[in-house]
């Protein structure tokens, strides 16, 4: 059996004050019967590592190698430095505004497992790629390239998010979601065997709220969320750490 999962991804949003924000969510989700993760702004992830108590903390990003020349970069080993013990990769945000291939996205997967940490890898398609048909052949290409040959259930997380539902207000339908996550599922099992295939935790993004987690949450092969806005204030993110558990 699964265990869900609750992930938040902050985005550029969050000062010194939000820590606020994760201590209310700590005490209203303690002893919760799933795993939290929120992913602030690396310049809250030590200070949100180190009240944090059962939340994991993760990055947003992370460059593949462990230390160089690279300006604004973040490498995973000083995410985990920091107290992270995850992070997102190949978001579709990063894909899109800075061009980050499925290639790169593998190696920061790997570089993230070096230091440690889990990845979270995204896949989604646009919403022209969903008009034209292309859905499964562009998030199956994603997925192949941007997961490496040594993926298992406790290195990486895989979020599903359609890039045309990010924050949008707008969600597929629950059979869209059940057939790309099917999908995934499937192709998961073929590359990887049955243990590791099955044991791979799905999580779908794009517009969750707690007003529709607990319908998207109990689709087939949906192992939880990959949560944007709603995951800001305590008081949303946590009726979706519920509806997790459920």
């Amino acid at each position: 059996m699964r265990r869900k999962v609750a992930a938040g991804n902050w985005k550029m949003n969050g000062l010194k004050a939000s820590i606020a924000e994760l201590k209310a969510l700590k005490a209203s989700t303690a002893g919760a019967n799933c795993d939290i993760i929120i992913c602030p702004p690396a310049t809250l992830i030590a200070a949100m590592a180190a009240v944090s108590g059962d939340i994991i903390i993760g990055g947003q990003d992370c460059h593949w190698n462990e230390t160089g020349a690279h300006t604004g970069d973040t490498s995973a080993e000083m995410l985990k430095d920091a107290g992270a013990g995850a992070v997102i990769l190949g978001h579709s945000e990063r894909r899109a505004d800075h061009g980050e291939t499925d290639a790169e996205v593998n190696k920061k997967t790997l570089a993230a497992w070096r230091a440690g940490l889990q990845a979270i890898v995204c896949v989604g398609e646009t919403e022209a790629q969903r008009d034209a048909g292309e859905t499964l052949d562009v998030i199956g290409g994603q997925l192949d390239g941007s997961t490496p040959d040594a993926t298992t259930a406790a290195n990486t997380i895989v979020a599903y998010e359609p890039v045309w539902a990010i924050g949008t207000g707008r969600t597929p339908t629950l059979e869209e979601v059940a057939e790309v996550h099917d999908y995934l599922r499937a192709k998961l099992v073929t590359r990887f065997g049955d243990e590791i295939g099955n044991g791979i935790r799905l999580l779908y993004g794009g517009s969750v709220k707690p007003g529709n987690a607990v319908e998207i949450f109990a689709v087939s092969n949906v192992d939880g969320g990959l949560v944007g806005g709603a995951s800001l204030k305590a008081t949303d993110f946590s009726g979706i750490v519920s509806a997790a558990e459920s």
